[in-house]
């Protein structure tokens, strides 16, 4: 892989090529590698030559056409078609006006994150200050309007946020603070306190974040749940000091150990799987704290009960990562996560297939990223 800090310059406006090779949504199961224009620079927008992309799990959800991935029967399973996806991303600046300079902070030659969701600022959620949950949103890889990264180039509109990243850091690295902000995220909805015993439940990108955000506010224990050893392996240096092989050991006898026979105080779910569901509310204790991240393939069925008449549980949401982008870089940056182990596997773009494929199996791979150039 090549290091940021003997890679050649960033190319100047006049001396981009016309036409790039990008990925192209035409569909599930239907992603390309095709010949397109190289974009423009939109007025007060940026131009970034992209240096790595992560592959998301519902980037695997958007190709298989997932049905529930919108949350909405009636609008598309999968991405808009004829758009680059890609939402996870690092790059640097090539061009950019004095507007956009002016309201990012960035110069030519920075590296640069973009939150995923670019916000309209003008509907109701983004004039309470509730942006990431944008009505009209754009959203990098998934609409026309706001191509994603799987290409070498792609632009930053005006309405974007954006960050600047240390260029000492590996691309894969820098990347990662897309998922590691909304693992981030979770962790805040979740108000974990002193005296908690947490359980995260899932040992993947999302889950590794949550276990290093939960074990920052020093609770009682971080309970790592997983059914890969080599996972739980590296869940233990992201924070976890209790490890659980969901396959051969009792869950719940393990949590019921560490609290008195009460359950857990907080149960964060990362792996999208319906039987984690269930087994969130069944390791709670009374007036515990549920945190879904998962975006799920699969309808979900509980027994509301436990939620309400049993156990009177607090059971919150959690989407995308507001506000916690800068602390997701400052983690990166600090050299405290085992970056090396999380960004398993780094591919060329050519090999995008491979790395849907690397995704889909689930065992052979943490953090899977495209490197364009």
């Amino acid at each position: 892989m090549t290091n940021p800090a003997t890679a050649p310059p960033a190319a100047t406006a006049g001396q981009l090529p016309e036409t790039m090779q990008a990925v192209v949504c035409h569909g599930p199961r239907d992603y390309r590698l095709e010949e397109v224009p190289v974009p423009s620079v939109p007025d007060g927008g940026a131009l970034v030559r992209v240096e790595a992309v992560g592959i998301c799990a519902s980037d695997l959800k958007c190709y298989h056409g997932a049905a529930k991935f919108w949350g909405d029967d009636n609008r598309p399973a999968w991405a808009e078609t004829e758009v680059v996806p890609g939402h996870e991303f690092t790059g640097v600046v090539v061009e950019l006006d004095d507007e956009a300079r002016a309201r990012w902070g960035v110069e030519v030659g920075d590296r640069v994150v973009s939150e995923q969701i670019v916000p309209c600022w003008e509907c109701r959620y983004c004039q309470r200050g509730e942006y990431w949950m944008c009505a009209p949103h754009g959203m990098y890889g998934f609409k026309r309007r706001t191509p994603g990264a799987m290409a070498p180039y792609m632009t930053f509109p005006p309405e974007a946020l954006v960050h600047k990243v240390s260029s000492d850091l590996p691309p894969a690295h820098a990347a990662f603070a897309e998922p590691l902000s909304c693992a981030l995220h979770a962790v805040e909805r979740a108000n974990i306190r002193f005296g908690d015993v947490v359980v995260v439940a899932g040992c993947g990108p999302i889950g590794l974040g949550m276990i290093a955000g939960a074990s920052a506010r020093s609770p009682q224990h971080v309970v790592a749940l997983d059914l890969e050893p080599g996972k739980l392996e590296l869940a233990a240096k992201c924070g976890a000091d209790v490890t659980v092989n969901i396959g051969t050991d009792d869950a719940e006898a393990v949590v019921r150990s560490l609290t008195e026979g009460y359950g857990a105080d907080v149960y964060l779910e990362g792996t999208g799987h319906p039987s984690a569901v269930a087994q969130g509310l069944g390791l709670l204790r009374k007036l515990g704290t549920y945190v879904e991240y998962s975006v799920f393939k699969d309808d979900v069925t509980v027994d509301w009960s436990i939620i309400s008449d049993d156990k009177e549980l607090d059971v919150l949401g959690a989407h995308l990562g507001p506000g916690c982008w800068p602390a997701a870089i400052r983690m990166i940056e600090s050299g405290g996560l085992p970056m090396d182990e999380i960004c398993t596997h780094q591919l060329p773009l050519d090999r995008f297939q491979d790395g849907l494929d690397l995704v889909a199996s689930g065992t052979e791979s943490i953090k899977v990223s495209l490197l364009p150039r």
